[in-house]
């Protein structure tokens, strides 16, 4: 036995004394790291690089010569043969071939991984799109309203309210930082940061819970900008943008200045930003100023950035950043309200006497800390965040839910933490991975009357959630990704008194506060199979869990205890199945969803309050997104998406969702030109369709949101010249053809204060310098 022990013992040790790391660093031909690139050795899968393009493998259990590959897609794989007498502590893999770095995705897994690997429906807009977009309307919801299939047209107004993700509700991150205020939706989350700071935009499609609460549609996450690797100490790009509506330009005249400087001295790193936009008097086609009714017109934008990063090694990083953004309208016109589907509401000079509308600020905050090769490959991501965001309504002369005049805003204050561990294992020599963590957030809700009445108490929300995602390959090129998450939230709320709804204090209901607990685990599971470019396709299920909007419910209470209006959380079910396919010059994607709930949430005209109604629902729909490169020069391309959706009655009936959560179908085209480095022109048409669900009364008038949608289209036009390697000229027009139209929103709210017409053509110029 003794001896047995002894020759053990001696073989560990000699195991130890003879084994050979090799780290293997894996990069493109611009000198950056390639994450989750897939290496070999002699031809046997041994895993995938980690985010620093990094993996740490032991030789001895092979016998020499070693061939070692690393393979990444739209990347000429490299390979290397190397022996034990020239075998170093080291090995660096080129990979040669376009960079492909924008489809490395950091959302859908909380790590970096290929587009090609995950099991779901992506879209990323990456920086050049963004910039080409920017230049027709700087306003990030028309942006992604044109872009992204599956997202609802924009609203062309300072809110987001009804542009819904797949019929639900979608989770807006700036770099997973939360955005959007579930507890008490007040539809400002997408416009919460300036486009020139976004690196890329990621948009994970159906429900997930991978961020928390809040994202039964989908995830939308601004990943903001970073200075290159083989970047010098001092860059920067200048700009000045003035915009026009070449045919009424009176009072039209807008502009942006805008400043971003970026560098990095050997392990620092920094970016900074700073813009000023100033949007002019919004006019229809036919001139006349757009009605005022959360609009857009003779608004600032106001945005600040700082991110500095240090490097301490090879292994291990910080970074924090901070970003304030402001949003306010100071309106020269007021509304003279039109009659819905006879005459638009429009603007008329005049002062509003409430304060000015919109985001009078959100502020940001992160620190983010990542460390790899942590007890081999393991790695390890720390972040600690900050949010503080106000949302200000506009003044109403007369209050429908309480009495007299007011003006209210939505307040959030959030903190959280994110811990995220990745560890790489063999499991029945196939390579695996598990990425685990917790989610820790406090987010505090309410919301006030200017004049100090309270509309809804504070909402003090604690939620703490583990997760856990495996990704296994079962065979060479097949990807099993599944997970779990686990969600304990309370909601407290102390005791107070709901607003008064006339004189005297009347109406007013007496609340007993308590605790609201919503507790749940969702899961996930999705296959992929990627071996060849013509048909990659994917199937999978996932679930999404969201807190209702809770507030609307709270301030509507005629209980006088706090537990007679408790909720449950929606839960999502979300199926899809999809592919994507390349085949030379040309790329398609498609996919097909089926989404239910057993308890959903639609806001519903009650008595004219819109009020929140629980009951199951079934949401789906195909989405096709298709490109082909047909000349160098020549590039065209274009999207269909299609929704709908049904509630289950008590009595078993079928009614469809309105408006608020479904959009009309919405197809783009485009078209790109390029005939030299210099020049570059887009041609863009949007298109959305007809829906017309719903009957008028007897009157005809249509209920809140229920209102029938007419076909829309329009054609915009961005270009951009390059004179040298400073000086650069940027053009869009947007509305290029100057169309009378209604926006869907518009159309299907169904209100007479909100029958507001579009905006006419708008031309805009934009002068670049860089150094």
């Amino acid at each position: 036995m003794y001896s047995f022990r002894i020759v053990a013992l001696l073989t560990l040790c000699f195991q130890i004394l003879h084994a050979q790391e090799l780290k293997i660093i894996v990069k493109n031909q611009n000198d950056q790291r390639i994450g989750q690139a897939n290496i070999s050795i002699n031809q046997k899968n041994v895993g995938y690089a980690d985010e620093n393009g990094i993996l740490i493998k032991d030789l001895s259990q092979f016998q020499a010569p070693y061939r070692i590959q690393a393979s990444y897609i739209g990347y000429v794989t490299a390979t290397r043969v190397i022996d034990k007498a020239n075998l170093q502590d080291s090995l660096v893999l080129v990979l040669n071939g376009r960079n492909n770095l924008d489809e490395v995705i950091v959302t859908a897994g909380r790590k970096p991984e290929h587009i090609s690997t995950v099991p779901s429906s992506i879209s990323i807009l990456n920086e050049q799109e963004i910039q080409a977009q920017s230049q027709i309307n700087n306003n990030l919801s028309n942006i992604l309203g044109a872009t992204i299939p599956g997202l609802g047209p924009a609203t062309n107004k300072a809110t987001n309210s009804g542009q819904t993700l797949r019929g639900r509700a979608v989770l807006v991150l700036i770099d997973g930082i939360p955005q959007s205020t579930p507890l008490m939706n007040g539809s400002r989350d997408i416009r919460t940061i300036d486009p020139n700071v976004i690196e890329r935009v990621e948009v994970i499609k159906g429900a997930t819970s991978i961020y928390g609460n809040g994202s039964a549609g989908g995830i939308i996450n601004y990943i903001t900008r970073k200075s290159p690797e083989n970047g010098k100490v001092i860059n920067g790009t200048s700009s000045i943008r003035s915009g026009i509506n070449p045919f009424h330009a009176g009072e039209t005249a807008g502009y942006k200045f805008s400043q971003l400087l970026y560098g990095r001295k050997k392990r620092f790193s920094y970016t900074l930003s700073a813009s000023i936009d100033y949007t002019g008097l919004q006019r229809d086609a036919d001139g006349m100023p757009l009605g005022q009714t959360d609009g857009l017109s003779n608004s600032y934008q106001n945005n600040g950035f700082v991110k500095l990063g240090y490097d301490f090694d090879s292994t291990s990083s910080i970074t924090a950043w901070y970003n304030y953004y402001n949003s306010t309208q100071h309106a020269k016109y007021i509304s003279q309200t039109g009659k819905y589907d006879q005459s638009p509401t429009i603007g008329i000079k005049g002062e509003d006497p409430g304060k000015p509308t919109g985001t009078p600020y959100n502020h940001n905050a992160m620190i983010n800390y990542s460390k790899t090769g942590i007890w081999g490959n393991h790695s390890l991501q720390a972040t600690l965040y900050y949010n503080t965001f106000r949302s200000m309504n506009r003044y109403v002369a007369s209050g429908t839910a309480w009495y007299g005049p007011g003006q209210t805003q939505i307040n959030s204050e959030k903190k959280g933490l994110r811990l995220n561990l990745n560890s790489p294992f063999q499991l029945f020599r196939s390579p695996a991975e598990v990425t685990y963590g917790l989610d820790v957030l406090n987010d505090v809700t309410d919301q006030n009357l200017t004049d100090g009445r309270v509309y809804i108490p504070y909402m003090d929300m604690l939620n703490v959630a583990p997760y856990a995602q495996l990704r296994i390959d079962f065979i060479e090129n097949l990807i099993l990704k599944a997970g779990a998450r686990y969600e304990n939230a309370t909601v407290t709320i102390n005791d107070f008194n709901t607003i008064a709804t006339g004189p005297g204090n009347e109406g007013s209901t007496a609340v007993t506060g308590g605790k609201i607990p919503y507790k749940g685990t969702t899961f996930n599971a999705g296959l992929r199979y990627n071996k060849y470019a013509f048909f990659n396709p994917f199937i999978s299920f996932s679930q999404g869990f969201a807190i209702n909007e809770l507030g609307r419910i709270v301030r509507r209470a005629t209980d006088n205890d706090l537990d007679s209006i408790k909720t449950d959380p929606v839960i999502t079910n979300n199926y899809e199945i999809g592919f994507s396919s390349h085949y030379r010059f040309f790329n398609l994607t498609a996919s097909y969803y089926y989404s239910s709930s057993k308890m959903g949430v639609e806001l519903v005209d009650v008595g004219g309050y819109l009020m929140a109604q629980r009951l199951p629902e079934v949401v789906q729909g195909f989405e096709l997104a298709i490109d082909a490169k047909l000349h160098p020069m020549w590039t065209l391309g274009g999207t269909y998406a299609f929704v709908e959706g049904k509630s289950e009655q008590e009595d078993g009936s079928k009614t469809y969702l309105n408006g608020s959560r479904i959009a009309p179908p919405k197809a783009t085209a485009y078209l790109y030109f390029t005939p030299n480095n210099k020049l570059n022109l887009q041609l863009h048409w949007l298109y959305t369709g007809a829906r017309d669900r719903f009957d008028a009364n007897d009157q005809g008038i249509f209920k809140n949101s229920e209102g029938s949608v007419e076909p829309i289209s329009l054609l915009n036009l961005s270009g951009s010249y390059r004179f040298n390697a400073q000086w650069s000229l940027g053009l869009g027009v947007e509305n290029l053809l100057n169309k009378d139209y209604y926006p869907v929103v518009s159309q299907y709210r169904a209100l007479d204060p909100e029958y507001v017409k579009g905006t006419g053509m708008n031309a805009s110029v934009t002068v670049n310098y860089q150094f």
